[in-house]
């Protein structure tokens, strides 16, 4: 077996996109899947309704991707509504644009905050007639906007999201598109939104019966009268759990992405998640970049230098699911309010799963905030269970995170997070090897060389992980480049240090110390 990360990792754009539509589904305030059942019913029934080609698989395309921008402008609407993540979740009973959603607003003003705060917001509404609301439609379909070209998505598609808030009326955001302007793909993906929610909430008849009020208002009468002709067997024919797997399977226009296309699509997955919070901004980035700097100090192989980084752009994904009435809080948190929080790395490892391909990746950015000693979450986990990548990439965010300004503190200079960076190694919650690469990748003069458990270097930490695995000194050789002779010199040092003397021995300290990512033996 090749070392982790080693063997080449591809995902299509509709894996990467779907795996973003997870975190706006928490960010809508729906349960994970709703964009992806979402995504079914608007295919399926573009298919019954005898769409073909490019109708098709722009409306798969948009449905996936029409909403992921619903995160971008949190920050100025809780601090206009309260709780970003209720107030979304609310919508979904009234219509966009229609007084019933005005009245909502004006009822969610300021929740949260002092009288005086909640009449101020409530009086700006009114007198606008929700003109901030409207500026929060435009931001979100700009910046989706800006991920389809990242993406390099077609031209279609993007035209597309900017019709994401019209109303077939012309009473929506652009003011006055409405009718056949809209696109066809549009106004389906608009009708298989509202039914998502209101099929899983008040099955078929709730569904076809919300198409029934919507129509010639937000949703194309046409539209609306063919599906309540096909309404019932699209929905009757959705998948009772996951819907994944067969939403992986339409889409219609499969592209992957791997190597440096990946890389590329992964950071702007990472740049767009940070756009949650302005505390964020360019924080994935930032900390799978230092991550992967420690990488490299410590002497791992590429292979793993490419997880880690991948880790770190990965590793902010679930922070869709807290409302940035917390994120941006001024003051301490409430012990329920850090629980939330902690929730965030949960919630990153559910998304995670649904593409294995990921593989490693994967595994390191949901360990991001365990800690050695087992105080960190959201498993708990204890160095016997955390692999080097994933001690680096706890390291670097770690340090990261304190060189950022919060809303309840400001930066630590660089010397100071050295200083604190340290004391959690003291303490036991990180790692001293990995801190020491951390803060040597930073700037930092280091107190000894990043090294692993016992004095092992580097090399000997990659030679004891083959060793535990039953490689002989030949197999070891032809991994690592090296000779079968320099190979059992690295044995005999390794067992030296570690007070070992057997295969089995050399295999239990490397379990104690996680620097095994598998105990699987190799072939060969």
């Amino acid at each position: 077996m090749p070392p982790a990360g080693s063997a080449p990792v591809t995902i299509s754009v509709s894996e990467l996109v779907g795996m973003l539509s997870l975190a706006a589904d928490l960010g809508l305030g729906q349960p994970m899947e709703h964009l992806a059942r979402s995504c079914l019913i608007a295919t399926r029934f573009a298919g019954r309704i005898g769409l073909t080609g490019d109708d098709v698989a722009t409306t798969y395309s948009l449905a996936l991707l029409a909403w992921v921008g619903c995160t971008a402008d949190s920050h100025e609407t809780a601090a206009r509504f309260g709780d970003d993540i209720a107030l979304r979740a609310g919508v979904y009973d009234v219509e966009i644009g229609s007084p019933p959603m005005l009245a909502y607003l004006v009822r969610r003003a300021g929740a949260g905050g002092p009288v005086l705060h909640r009449a101020r917001v409530a009086g700006e509404l009114i007198g606008t007639g929700g003109r901030v609301v409207r500026d929060s439609l435009v931001a979100h379909c700009q910046v989706t906007g800006q991920l389809a070209v990242r993406l390099g998505l077609p031209e279609r598609l993007r035209r597309c999201l900017t019709q994401t808030f019209t109303r077939w009326d012309g009473r929506g955001s652009p003011a006055g598109v409405g009718g056949s302007e809209i696109d066809v793909a549009t106004r389906i993906v608009r009708l298989a939104d509202v039914v998502e929610v209101h099929h899983r909430t008040g099955g078929v008849d709730a569904a076809l019966e919300v198409t029934r009020r919507r129509r010639g208002s937000t949703l194309d009468p046409g539209i609306a009268d063919a599906f309540a002709r096909h309404g019932r067997a699209v929905l009757d024919g959705l998948p009772s759990e996951s819907s994944w797997p067969d939403l992986l399977a339409a889409d219609p226009a499969p592209r992957p992405l791997g190597g440096s296309s990946l890389d590329a699509g992964l950071e702007a997955v990472a740049d767009f998640v940070d756009l949650k919070s302005p505390y964020f901004a360019g924080r994935s980035r930032g900390v799978a970049d230092l991550a992967a700097a420690a990488a490299r100090r410590a002497g791992l192989p590429p292979g793993d230098v490419l997880v880690v980084r991948r880790a770190g752009l990965l590793q902010g994904l679930g922070r869709s699911g807290v409302p940035n009435t917390i994120w941006d809080k001024p003051g301490p948190l409430t012990d329920i309010e850090r629980e939330r929080v902690e929730l965030h790395s949960y919630y990153t490892d559910r998304m995670l799963r649904r593409v294995p391909a990921l593989g490693a990746a994967a595994t390191v950015a949901a360990m991001a905030h365990e800690r050695c000693d087992g105080s960190g979450y959201h498993r708990g986990l204890t160095a016997a269970s955390l692999p080097t990548t994933a001690r680096l990439l706890g390291a670097a965010d770690c340090y990261h995170a304190m060189t950022e300004t919060r809303a309840h503190r400001r930066a630590l200079e660089p010397g100071a997070a050295a200083v604190a960076l340290r004391a959690e190694a003291t303490a036991g919650r990180l790692d001293p090897a990995a801190v020491e690469a951390v803060l040597g990748s930073a700037g930092h003069p280091t107190r000894r060389p990043a090294a692993g458990p016992a004095g092992l270097t580097a090399r000997e930490v990659q030679v004891l992980e083959l060793l535990a695995r039953a490689a002989t000194t030949r197999r070891i050789g032809r991994e690592l480049g090296i000779s079968p002779k320099t190979a059992g010199n690295h044995i005999e040092r390794i067992y030296a240090k570690i007070g070992a003397s057997t295969r089995a021995g050399a295999a239990l300290f490397a379990v104690q110390h996680g620097l095994l990512r598998t105990l699987e033996p190799l072939d060969g």
